[in-house]
């Protein structure tokens, strides 16, 4: 009777000891720890939530700040565009295994924030002619001022005098915190490795506004030379290029005359869309009546302080057709370097 009792009292299931009482109370408690449970897991995602909405609005913040940035570093440019772009420095490097690694360096006459806009471009085709078609666009991560990007191109490429089309996709790590812009293949193919990495760093321009003093940022540069400073751009390109096929010498070696040439027309295309913005920019600034004015003086061209045509549009002829490339002069308000070339043989048909 004892033992029998005894076994009504305790219970014991695979090491822990319960009485039916608390054996009830246990299962009726089931419902409000599950309760508990989820109202703690509510909690810590509300302030993960929180923490992401909190970073989202303080990224739309930084976003802002640097729209407003951009817009006051682009106003000492409206009132001096002028700029004479230098020829890029190129080096290129043969490491093992690969066709070549370039690492190419240059000044654009260009705020950094808006040389990262065009190098980020969705639709960067207008601007690098090596791009013939954007296939597709993927945006992976997006945290504002950083997006991972999944790119797949049609590029031109030229061998001999053959020349056609092919698809590469790359991966796009582009960061305006640091106005970096990291890519790499995303699928193999024709291309065995194809990596690389944008760097944009301001340069101040017009440091003596601001002597004897050593501007370090931006805002200080902006104070000390009064909004009159302009900000131009430091680019670096650093890129490695392996086919899934190294071809001897002497192939090897024109394919990476090939390369470089390629290389050195991105730049270019560069510069010609910093210029566009440069002219834009300082049209948009004046008048309509002002216009013969910009592009006079403030596209770069000295005419001496005379106001008679006859003496500016020889002064234009004696400067020749080389200084319309190099500061990026628009005869009559056009960008397109066709359209110079046709109202130049207008004017000598006159």
């Amino acid at each position: 009777m004892k033992m029998k009792q005894s076994l009504d009292l305790h219970v014991e299931r695979k090491g822990w000891l319960a009485t039916p009482s608390s054996l009830q109370d246990f299962l009726m408690n089931i419902p409000h720890s599950l309760h508990n449970c989820l109202q703690s897991g509510l909690k810590k995602n509300k302030h993960k939530l929180d923490a992401l909405n909190f970073f989202t609005m303080q990224e739309k913040k930084l976003l802002n700040t640097w729209d407003v940035d951009l817009e006051s570093q682009m106003q000492p440019w409206r009132e001096n565009p002028y700029w004479v772009d230098q020829s890029p420095e190129l080096k290129v490097s043969v490491p093992e295994g690969s066709l070549c690694n370039l690492n190419v360096k240059c000044n654009v006459g260009l705020p950094p924030d808006a040389v990262f806009n065009i190098v980020v471009d969705p639709e960067n085709k207008r601007v690098f002619k090596n791009i013939k078609e954007v296939i597709s666009r993927r945006v992976l991560v997006d945290e504002g001022l950083r997006q991972v990007v999944e790119v797949e191109q049609a590029v031109i490429w030229r061998f001999l005098w053959w020349s056609g089309t092919m698809s590469i996709q790359v991966m796009v790590d582009q960061n305006r915190r640091d106005h970096t812009v990291k890519f790499k293949l995303g699928k193999s193919g024709f291309m065995r490795r194809f990596e690389g990495i944008w760097k944009v760093e301001p340069l101040f321009l017009d440091q003596e506004l601001c002597s004897p003093r050593e501007p370090k940022s931006w805002a200080e540069y902006d104070a000390c030379s009064g909004g009159k400073g302009r900000v131009g751009s430091m680019v670096s390109l650093d890129q490695l290029i392996q086919p899934a096929l190294v071809p001897p010498p002497p192939i090897s070696w024109y394919l990476r005359g090939v390369t470089e040439r390629t290389t050195e027309m991105l730049i270019h295309d560069l510069f010609a869309e910093a210029s566009r913005l440069r002219v834009g920019a300082a049209m948009n600034s004046v008048p309509s009546q002002g216009l013969e004015a910009v592009s006079d003086k403030k596209t770069g061209f000295a005419v001496n302080g005379s106001t008679d045509i006859k003496e500016r549009w020889q002064q234009r002829q004696r400067l020749g057709a080389d200084s319309d490339e190099k500061i990026g002069f628009a005869v009559n308000g056009f960008i397109d370097i066709k359209e110079r070339w046709r109202c130049r043989s207008r004017r000598k048909l006159r």
